[in-house]
C-alpha cells in the first residue's frame, strides 16, 4: 500500500479540522477546536486499482503572529489549502501560505477548499477567477454538510498517485 502525506493549511478558524473530521470520521461539530501544532489522522482510500494510506497533517492556523515551520511541510506529496468564504482575508492569507508551501515542496499537487459553503459569502468570483487563471483547482465546501469535501480530498490523492 502506497501513503502519501497531505497537509492542511490555512489561516486561523478556517474549518481545516472539521474538513478533517467531516472526511475521516463523517462527523461535524459546532464545538470550535483550536489545533495546537499538528494533528494527524489517517484514511485509507483506494484510487483506481490503488490502495492509499493518506496520512492527514492538520497543522494550526496561520495568524499575524504565528506562521506554519517548514519543516512540518517537509515530505508531503500534496497539501490542501483551506480558506473561509465567509473571511475574504483568508484567501490572502492561503495565497502567502500557497508561496510559502511551494518554496518548501516544489510543484506538488495542491487544491483550494473555499470552506464554509453553507453560509453567506465574501469571497468575490473575480478574486476565485484570477487564482483559476494561474492554475489552481478550487473546489467550493462546507465541513458542516459534507458539500465539496470527500470529492476535494479524493482529486488530490488521485493527482498525487499521477505524479509519483
Amino acid at each position: 500500500m502506497i501513503q502519501k502525506k497531505i497537509c492542511m493549511l490555512g489561516a486561523f478558524a478556517v474549518g481545516k479540522t472539521s474538513l478533517v473530521a467531516r472526511y475521516v470520521h463523517g462527523i461535524f461539530s459546532e464545538k470550535y477546536q483550536t489545533t495546537v501544532g499538528v494533528k494527524i489522522d489517517k484514511k485509507v482510500v483506494t484510487v483506481g486499482h490503488q490502495e492509499v494510506s493518506l496520512v492527514l497533517w492538520d497543522l494550526y492556523g496561520e495568524d499575524q503572529f504565528q506562521r506554519v515551520q517548514p519543516f512540518y511541510l517537509r515530505g508531503s506529496s500534496g497539501y490542501l489549502l483551506v480558506a473561509d468564504g465567509t473571511r475574504s482575508e483568508t484567501l490572502e492569507v492561503a495565497q502567502s501560505i500557497q508561496q510559502r508551501a511551494q518554496e518548501v515542496l516544489g510543484p506538488v499537487p495542491f487544491i483550494l477548499m473555499l470552506n464554509k459553503r453553507d453560509l453567506p459569502w465574501a469571497v468575490s468570483e473575480a478574486q476565485l477567477n484570477d487564482l483559476r487563471a494561474s492554475g489552481w483547482d478550487i473546489r467550493y465546501t462546507s465541513a458542516k454538510t459534507g458539500e465539496g469535501v470527500e470529492e476535494s480530498f479524493e482529486s488530490l490523492a488521485k493527482r498525487m498517485l499521477e505524479q509519483s
